[in-house]
This record gives structure tokens, sequence and C-alpha cells, in this order.
């Protein structure tokens, strides 16, 4: 299939600003405790599996969480550090984990959930991380108006809180509203919203937008993509299934690329990667990051879905220099 018609203007600009090599418009992470759920909640052989991923080339950005053990939590910092690895802290796991809800009008639960991330601010400045995502809470039935001023209130304080430590760069994810999460900040239009207000504050604040949410935020690539443009500040890819509840990795599972009956496969893929060469955010000596999200499913190997995903993007890559931005499918 051709991509949409307001896709195609920027074609000729595309084909100028990408590179045969993918690793020259971008650099490539992985959300290790999604690679490797077993490490999600803090335990887990986490320092071994982050060796598997700093050895390995193909990555210059890695995402991790909470490291429960302080001396392992030591180790894993000086292995990135030797690898000279791009590191982000994922705060997501412990504000879902914990239910943490930064928009709750019960303000002793709203206070929780910023000391929640308040640790993850400490644990990310432990591994030198550059960057911290996290997410909003439940999207509430009524009052969303207070809500969005509540989460951004919340937002604020954590701002104010890393930059009293050090330079680290807060990033808010977006997520679907009604299928899985139900986010307040499911659409990216209401997310720019409170990016504005927070970066009053905090210019270095942005947004976190993940290929896998987009079907479930009923929002195309290109859509998305452009209403953030000038405030998206790190981009997930993966895949998303929501055809069928029964199904194992029905909703925000994120399972490797080309699932059957699943949303991402390569097309896909390529479409965003179209539209984060529009905006700007990859390009010809651009190194931002774009960093996959996928998780096994079942008896799925770890490995081998991380291996996929590599092969995955090399394909959209190929398929949308080879086109130059004409055709996805």
């Amino acid at each position: 299939m051709y991509l949409n018609n307001s896709l195609k203007e920027g074609s000729r600009k595309i084909g100028e600003s990408m590179s045969a090599n993918l690793h020259n418009s971008m650099k490539v992470g992985i959300v290790h405790f999604m690679a490797y759920p077993e490490t999600m909640g803090g335990d887990g052989p986490a320092v071994e599996t982050i060796k598997k991923i700093v050895q390995d080339d193909f990555f210059s950005g890695i995402e991790i969480t909470s490291i429960n053990n302080p001396e392992e939590r030591k180790e894993a910092a000086q292995i990135l550090q030797s690898g000279g690895m791009n590191v982000g802290f994922g705060a997501q796991p412990i504000l879902l984990r914990n239910k943490g809800n930064l928009n709750s009008f019960d303000e002793a639960e709203r206070r929780r959930a910023i000391d929640l991330v308040k640790g993850g601010i400490d644990q990310a400045y432990e591994v030198n991380a550059a960057k911290l995502g996290f997410l909003s809470g439940a999207k509430p039935d009524t009052q969303q108006d207070v809500a969005l001023q509540l989460l951004t209130n919340s937002i604020k304080e954590l701002c104010d809180y890393a930059k009293s430590k050090g330079d680290l760069v807060l990033s808010l994810e977006t997520f679907d509203d009604e299928t899985d999460k139900k986010c307040l900040i499911g659409s990216n239009k209401l997310a720019v919203e409170v990016a504005k207000e927070v970066r009053k504050v905090d210019p270095t604040f942005g947004l976190m937008l993940d290929l896998s949410h987009l079907p479930m935020q009923r929002e195309t690539s290109h859509d998305a993509l452009t209403v953030a443009r000038d405030y998206i500040n790190h981009a997930h890819i993966g895949n998303c299934y929501i055809k069928d509840t029964s199904d194992p990795a029905y909703g925000d599972q994120h399972p490797r690329f080309g699932y059957p009956g699943s949303e991402v496969d390569v097309p896909e893929l390529a479409e965003y990667l179209r539209s984060l060469l529009e905006i700007g955010y990859i390009g010809e000596g651009i190194k931002n990051i774009v960093a996959f999200e996928v998780k096994p499913v079942g008896t799925e190997s770890s490995d081998i879905v991380i291996a996929q995903s590599k092969r995955t993007l090399v394909d959209a890559w190929s398929l949308l220099h080879s086109k130059k931005g004409r055709l996805v499918s």
C-alpha cells in the first residue's frame, strides 16, 4: 500500500537525508527490561543480560529499570560506562508495579507516586543515565481537566528534583487510554498540551512516542509524530496485538514484529521511520535514540526475539531507502 498523500510531500528531502547504513541516521537502543522481562521487578539476571546487550555492537543505547541489589547496580553502571552506552532509565515499571498515579485525585496517592519516581531518578543518577521515562496515571471517568493539572504539577516537581541533582532529562511516554493501560495521556495532542506547560520550568522535558502504542491510540505515525514534532525527545519501536482478548499477546505486551494477527511489521515500521525522518528526529548525522521495545510471548527466547527485531529494522530501513519514501509495501 502507498503512504498517505501528506507523507509523500517530503519524499525528496527524505531521500536526501538518509544513508543506506541506518546507524548513520540514528542510535539504536533497546528496552532491556522488556526484552528480558524477568528483570522488570528489579531482580533476576540484570547484570548478565545487560552484558549481552552491551557486547552487541548493533546497539548504542539501552534502557534499564531499577536493580534492587546495590552491588549489582554498581556493577551494571560500570559495565554500561565501559561499553560506552547511551543509558536511559525506565520508571514505568516502578509506577505500574506499585500502581502509582501521578494524576490521582487523592493527594496522598499522588505524593506516593511522585516519591516512587524520585526513587527512580536517584537510581538513574547512580547508573549515569541521561534520560528517564515515565507515564501518566489512569484516565478518570470525570474531571479530566483537573487530572491534567495534577499531572502537570507532579511532572514539574519531578523536573525540579531531577535538575537539583544534575542534568537528567525527563520524558513522558504516551500510552493507550482505553485498551490496556488506560492512561490519562493517551492522545499525543493532549501530551503536547502538558509538555508546553512543563517546558516553562524545564525546557529539556519532552515526550516519548512508541510505535507499538499508536494502533491503540488510534493514531497514524504521521499524525502522532507531526503533532509531537517539537516535543519528542525519545522514540520506541515495537508491535501490539489487539484483535482477540484471549491471545497472550493482547494489549500492551510488545510482541515481536509480525506476530500473527498483529499491527506492526516491516511496512508499518518503515512508515514510522519515514515520519521520524520527516520531522527531523532521525537523519544523516543525527544520533537520536530509536529503541526497540519488544518482549517474548510464552516460551519464546528473548535472544531470538531481539535478533528478529534487528532484522526487521534492517529490512524496514532498506525498504525505505530503496524506495526513497514513495512506497512502503
